[in-house]
């Protein structure tokens, strides 16, 4: 038998292509009474943020933004990224939200590169982005983002957004992308290695992974989201799409502080949030002066590095449930959860944390998530010890590399995406990272995994945050050097100190050989910079 035919061809009445286009109409015409902003002093409901994206489509629209055209934006956490993330897909276009940290030379190539036709800029960043600008040598159609609850600044650009909203119309319909394969959007990585790569989303890949969040994260119907993540970073992990879905309310801040993020848990009643570690110690490590009481249970997810034992203890103890992902641009944001399993919570606290340190298992809706042989593209045993580079498969993997044909293909090997992460695969199937390739420390021909090290100073109760990287030295070629930012700054502990406790659980070649105290520098997702950490000790 065989299941062909003209009467079983795919028709509009049984195939659309899936796209984040779809949510927020949806959630226009069931909930446009329900809050869907709260930003300072505004609070709008879907009702009105449906009306504002659609009026937002529309002035792009007539303003000659069309299918494939590159929609630049330089913004924090404010309602005008979210509109974005909403509307730029509506009218086929592609959302290049950009890091409000990169310098001007970086932004310039990134708006040079990718083609970028209009550019939406917050009014704090107009010098910089007026320097990018110039760089790229692009003339753009330049829209000030004036936020009220921003510091203010120059505008550079031919009108405000709210002037352009105003050129819009209220019945600008939700168009669907003409295939689900269509570009949504442009992400580029972080370049710390020569110039950025630029990621291309799809519709399809988009609409996946923001359902994905909802199955993996067991999320409710309405829930209360805080911005602690950045918009800019992976779409948000297709967070903007997720709540919208989900009729929830977005909560917004231009940057994340102790004080606002138990404001908002106090005040609005955050259900969710998500956020690097810093995030988490940020909460954890909050003075008295700064806390709010809240009763609402809360659940945070986090991903880089994972979260030291006595972190995970104090985030627990105050009511916040803490979900361990990992992922990278290149995937959406998080493709992999450290999915909890209830026989753990009859553990003690170390043996709960070390259980959800490991990266876990692929997103259920990610085809599959394997530590494959580099060399082979084949398994590794499944013995939590033999190391491997972490592939992936599935909707949640990107398009490719705009413009980077060579790198697409080195990263497209054997029906996989490479991640450059190198891993060990548990009897149970759970991924743990022992480091990215390029921070592998080779000392005296033995490999050094500087998670492992980093993982061991964790455990001292004076350590906030800790990255090793490889130092030279005459004998062993490489050996471990430990930065190490301290819970307080007036803590009295030293590096013999320091040292000595690695001993416990770490062999003499893998201990730091140095430590150095200070604060680190950071992303603007709160991952450690450790380029420039290697860069001083050069």
């Amino acid at each position: 038998m065989t299941f062909q035919g003209p009467e079983l061809d795919k028709t509009p009445a049984n195939f659309t292509a899936m796209s984040p286009v779809t949510m927020l109409k949806r959630v226009e015409r069931v909930h446009p009474e329900l809050p869907a902003q709260i930003h300072g002093n505004i609070c709008r409901d879907w009702g009105e943020v449906a009306l504002r994206c659609r009026r937002l489509a529309s002035a792009l629209a007539k303003r000659g933004v069309k299918k494939g055209d590159t929609v630049a934006l330089i913004a924090p956490n404010i309602p005008e990224a979210l509109e974005c993330a909403l509307a730029v897909p509506m009218i086929g276009a592609v959302l290049n939200a950009n890091n409000i940290r990169l310098d001007a030379r970086t932004l310039g190539y990134i708006l040079e590169h990718g083609e970028a036709s209009v550019l939406l800029v917050d009014t704090e960043f107009s010098q910089l982005a007026r320097e990018a600008v110039a760089l790229s040598g692009r003339r753009l159609l330049i829209i000030d983002i004036e936020d009220s609850e921003g510091p203010g600044g120059e505008r550079i650009g031919e009108l405000t957004y709210e002037a352009l909203l105003a050129e819009g119309t209220d019945d600008f319909p939700y168009t669907l992308p003409d295939d689900e394969w269509d570009a949504l959007a442009l992400n580029y990585t972080s370049g710390t290695t020569g110039q950025p790569k630029g990621v291309v989303y799809s519709h399809r890949g988009a609409w996946t992974n923001a359902v994905n969040n909802v199955i993996t994260w067991s999320m409710p119907h309405h829930p209360i989201y805080l911005w602690t993540l950045p918009l800019f970073h992976c779409n948000g992990w297709c967070f903007p799409w997720t709540i919208t879905m989900l009729a929830g309310t977005h909560v917004f801040m231009r940057s994340p502080t102790a004080e606002g993020i138990y404001h908002a848990l106090g005040e609005y009643g955050v259900t969710h949030l998500c956020g690097a570690p810093i995030i988490m110690s940020m909460i954890a490590q909050a003075p008295e002066r700064q806390r709010r009481a809240f009763d609402q249970k809360v659940k945070l997810m986090t991903a880089a590095a994972p979260p030291p034992a006595s972190v995970i203890s104090a985030m627990e103890s105050m009511g916040i449930s803490v979900t361990h992902v990992y992922g990278l641009t290149e995937v959406y944001g998080p493709a992999v959860v450290c999915a909890e399993k209830e026989t753990w919570q009859a553990l003690p606290l170390d043996e709960q944390a070390k259980l959800k340190s490991r990266q876990g298992v692929a997103y259920e809706l990610e085809e599959d998530v394997l530590v494959l042989d580099p060399e082979t593209a084949q398994p590794v045993p499944w013995d939590g010890a033999t190391q491997g580079e972490v592939a992936f498969r599935g909707n949640i993997v990107m398009r490719g590399y705009f413009k980077r044909p060579e790198d697409t293909a080195n990263a497209f090997r054997e029906g996989w995406f490479w991640s450059g992460d190198l891993a060990v695969q548990h009897p149970d199937g759970y991924i743990e990272i022992k480091d990215r390739a390029k921070d592998i420390i080779i000392s005296g021909g033995e490999n050094i995994s500087s998670i492992e090290v980093e993982n061991a100073l964790y455990s001292h109760p004076a350590v906030s945050l800790v990255a090793v990287v490889a130092m030279s030295d005459e004998t062993w070629g490489e050996v471990p050097c430990a930065f190490v930012e301290l819970t307080d700054d007036d803590s009295n502990i030293t590096e013999a100190e320091l040292i000595a406790h690695a001993r416990t659980s770490l062999a003499s070649f893998q201990r730091p050989k140095k430590i150095i105290f200070g604060e680190l520098p950071k992303t603007s997702t709160g991952k450690i910079r450790k380029n420039e950490l290697r860069d001083r000790l050069r």
